[in-house]
């Protein structure tokens, strides 16, 4: 049978620009989950404290892993599996690996959500820090394991096709219900439970001594409350998806239908992805048990700390526990609400990179499969450079404002956050590079059908963070401050054997210089200019000079805003200054921007094109 011409085949021309445009969709509505993210959990803090806050990252530990494990290795497999057909020409076997897919997916989600409700109470009972606290909300979140699911088919379908728009614009539909619903539930528990307090001295039906005691009673529930938003999102996020398929389809022609070769029979397309799949499943097993089990031995030191080792422990949260009234049974709890919170900082920038090892996954499939080696090494060196530019200055940034950033937004409902806060912060925004490109290296080498390389380092990944939480977070006097180590040590051994392996077995040589030195060197300009502007604002009051009677009337708090504002300004003229004297960009980059050919033009004249 004829073999079809297609548009979506790719060669070394084009493939790049296709994996750009592909990133740049997914970075967008990455930044924009992020925002959405960001902007929900900062209210949540202060609506239910550095304890609620403790109780959610709970609860949201066991649905984050179960889930991970219940979609583990098939998504990736149908886009890569999807990526090779069509850049074949196999356009039935594409559809019919979304068939296969889908009987999968709804299996393994609906057993995902039935394990999620077996393990609540054994889990909140003994593994949780504060007994009991988080089944409200662990019971809340269970149903979205079976629908996240069900997106995860469309997804990885939409990306093997390389149109990540489907993906986008249901991570956005998840992130807007999440903000909305989440806070307004979140906000109306409480209001609810403290009327009844102040009109019976009650919390549903218990009686409560004073108003600290009874918010102390509605975290769990407001807990629970906020994390419906999660589940609503994700049903709303898998009927988006199915009613676009349904109404839009592929996005094949009958023309190429036709000419396309007979599917392959449905029990060699399910064989073949399993099997793609194992090694990935395995590598998110590992994974997701390794920050579970990671996650649950932290609380389990931390709650032994504070009562083995209660007067230092008070002793160096002193500040917290007395300015929140944090009573006893939930003073572990807090210690971990801390951690959460800047946690949620950490992956903003991870979290944004990873679009680009979803969007090269099959751009590098498509190139291994028709051995364009060529292609392969560009798309290496292109998505380690762009991850580099991404997240290098964005970890300076975080390491500079460390203080600022938990000032800002959590110390006026959290007095005393900041200064446990900002050293944690500190660690993580130096290490954000190198968290970074995890997921990409990852990414690539499974592309390149080496799915059995990170199972290997995830293991020596594991065994390195727990063995430094013991040593580090064990030891009362460090507690919660060894836990970004034991991170850090972690991807080190990941990052450095993923990619040594890469470069190993494609055979690509990456170029530092463009690379690594200098997205380095411009990212230092940039922190540096981030720290002086803050610091200036900051030292000579300038606000309060520019603008006294709104100062006095507003106090520290525009000034923090007006310290970070005007280093993030500063960062980013910096930034790009340099990146353009040092030549850093280069055409392909410019290539993922909608309409930039006249910039490419003046870019060009002006010799600031790497």
């Amino acid at each position: 049978m004829k073999r079809t011409n297609l548009n979506v085949q790719q060669d070394p021309s084009n493939a790049g620009q296709s994996m750009l445009n592909g990133a740049m969709i997914l970075t967008i509505s990455m930044v924009i989950v992020k925002v959405i993210g960001l902007l929900y959990k900062w209210p949540l803090v202060n609506i239910y404290g550095i304890v609620g806050k403790g109780i959610f990252s709970s609860a949201f530990i066991l649905y984050s892993t179960v889930y991970a494990i219940a979609i583990a290795g098939l998504p990736i497999a149908v886009a890569r599996m999807v990526s090779e057909r069509v850049a074949t020409g196999r356009l039935r076997d594409a559809e019919e690996i979304r068939k296969v897919a889908s009987r999968l997916f709804y299996v393994t989600g609906f057993i995902g959500m039935i394990a999620m409700f077996a393990l609540a109470y054994p889990y909140a009972k003994y593994l949780c820090t504060g007994q009991l606290q988080a089944l409200p909300a662990i019971l809340a979140v269970a149903p979205s394991i079976f629908f996240c699911c069900g997106m995860s088919i469309y997804r990885g379908y939409y990306e093997g096709l390389r149109n990540m728009i489907p993906t986008a614009v249901s991570q956005v539909i998840e992130a807007l219900c999440k903000l909305i619903l989440g806070i307004a539930l979140a906000l109306l528990c409480m209001r609810l439970g403290q009327m009844e307090f102040l009109r019976h001295g009650t919390v549903f039906g218990n009686p409560v001594a004073d108003m600290y005691a009874a918010n102390a009673a509605l975290y769990p529930w407001a807990a629970a409350a906020s994390i419906i938003g999660i589940t609503v999102g994700t049903v709303l996020g898998f009927v988006y998806l199915w009613l676009r398929h349904m109404i839009k389809g592929d996005g094949f022609t009958r023309e190429q239908m036709v000419n396309a070769p007979p599917a392959k029979p449905r029990v060699e397309l399910r064989r073949e992805m399993i099997k793609l799949a194992i090694p990935m499943v395995l590598s998110a097993v590992i994974l997701n048990i390794t920050n579970f089990i990671d996650s649950t031995n932290v609380q389990a030191l931390l709650e032994n700390m504070v009562v083995k080792h209660a007067d230092i422990i008070d002793g160096i949260y002193q500040n917290v526990f007395s300015l929140n009234k944090t009573p006893f049974d939930q003073k572990a709890s807090a210690i971990f609400g801390i951690y959460t919170t800047v946690l949620d900082f950490r992956n903003l920038i991870p979290t944004i990179v990873t679009a680009l090892g979803i969007s090269a996954l099959p751009s590098i499939s498509a190139a291994w499969a028709l051995r364009q080696k060529q292609t392969v090494q560009k798309t290496i060196n292109s998505v380690l450079r762009v991850s580099l530019m991404i997240s290098l200055p964005a970890g300076f940034g975080l390491t500079v404002l460390s203080d600022e950033i938990p000032r800002l937004f959590f110390e006026s409902d959290n007095p005393g956050l900041t200064e446990h806060a900002a050293p944690l912060m500190v660690m993580f925004g130096l290490s954000t590079a190198l968290m970074s490109i995890s997921s990409p290296i990852t990414n690539m080498l499974q592309g390149i059908g080496r799915t059995d390389i990170p199972v290997i380092s995830l293991v020596v990944g594991a065994v390195v963070k727990i063995v430094s939480n013991f040593i580090l977070v064990g030891n009362p006097s460090i507690n919660i401050q060894g836990a970004p180590i034991g991170s850090i040590l972690c991807y080190v051994a990941i990052v450095s054997i993923n990619l040594a392996m890469l470069l190993r077995i494609s055979k690509a040589k990456v170029k530092l210089l463009s690379v690594l030195w200098k997205p380095l060197f411009c990212a230092v300009l940039s922190g540096a200019a981030a720290w002086i502007a803050k610091t200036t604002v900051q030292r000579f009051d300038l606000v309060a000079k520019i603008l006294p009677s709104f100062s006095a009337e507003h106090g520290e708090k525009i000034t923090l805003v007006a310290a970070i504002g005007c280093a993030i300004v500063a960062a980013t003229i910096i930034y790009l200054i340099s990146m353009l004297l040092c030549r850093v960009i280069t055409a392909d980059d410019l290539e993922m921007l909608p309409k930039a050919k006249k910039l490419k033009k003046v870019l060009a004249k002006f010799d600031l094109l790497g």
